[in-house]
């Protein structure tokens, strides 16, 4: 699966409808908060800034030290929410051990919440897949490559190994609304093996090189590798032995190149569709 070229196709669309938006007097305006300086972050907002260039998305970026206060950003957020030019708010995590995030994120206007973490956007996925308006970024790239690629869903046996509520929650629950079966596996699932091997459709995301091993997957089997891992040489890899389950599987995602790209694709669209609700067009 080549998430670089399906973003890519994405974000030609993206332009066009932020083409026809600027013809309105609507300018779609992404704002990005980023505190400290994490290299991992710093690249990742290297991307997304890369993707508003090509989708003709208007980017601002404001930059804070590791000590700022959560009041500081609250503050900065609840001007952006008042801020009528802004259509999309980013909170670049992970923030500092200082800072709370929950607190932060919550004082972003759901409307505006283009990375789809407040609790009303997470909220409105458990209604059913047409409540998925503004849905978090990777879980819905994870969707769309599925789709890209007439993987069916609908279903099948799906597993899910990681819990987090950035990717393993609400991925759980987009592949329920496309009424997958669906099991969700963590670090205290005991025979984790037990469980990978039935998937028709694995997805993995934890953060640990080589979790996944070839006898874990069944043949045939979809595996979509969201992990991100830098190894001593620099290297990015995932969390599943690429090399080994690549031979096995009908579909597998690489590291990078796959599920990465969607996530910022996938921001830009949340992006123009914030844009376009927030001024009532469907």
């Amino acid at each position: 699966m080549d998430g670089r070229k399906v973003s890519k196709e994405i974000l030609l669309v993206l332009s066009r409808e932020v083409d026809q938006l600027k013809m309105k007097h609507i300018h779609p305006k992404l704002v990005v908060i980023l505190v400290g300086k994490d290299p991992a972050s710093l690249s990742y907002i290297k991307q997304k800034q890369k993707a508003c260039d090509l989708t003709g998305i208007e980017w601002a970026q404001y930059d804070y030290p590791e000590d700022v206060t959560s009041e500081v950003l609250i503050e900065k957020i609840t001007d952006l929410n008042d801020d009528v030019d802004v259509h999309g708010i980013l909170v670049q995590l992970p923030l500092p051990a200082g800072i709370y995030a929950p607190e932060v994120m919550k004082a972003i206007n759901p409307h505006k919440d283009v990375d789809g973490f407040t609790a009303y956007n997470l909220g409105k996925m458990f209604l059913s897949k047409d409540f998925e308006h503004l849905a978090p970024c990777t879980p819905m790239g994870v969707i769309k490559l599925l789709e890209y690629y007439n993987v069916p869903i609908e279903g099948k046996e799906v597993v899910v190994v990681g819990h987090s509520n950035i990717v393993g929650k609400p991925l759980s629950m987009m592949l329920l609304n496309r009424n997958a079966t669906v099991t969700t596996c963590h670090v205290h699932t005991k025979d984790l093996a037990s469980h990978t091997i039935r998937a028709d459709i694995l997805c993995v995301a934890v953060g640990k090189p080589d979790l996944i091993s070839a006898d874990m997957v069944k043949d045939g089997a979809t595996v979509i590798d969201i992990g991100v891992n830098k190894m001593e040489d620099g290297k990015l890899c995932g969390d599943i032995d690429f090399e080994k389950i690549e031979k096995k599987t009908s579909f597998v995602t690489p590291v990078p190149g796959g599920a990465g790209p969607m996530t910022v694709a996938c921001l830009m669209e949340n992006t123009v569709i914030a844009a376009k609700r927030i001024n009532n067009i469907q």
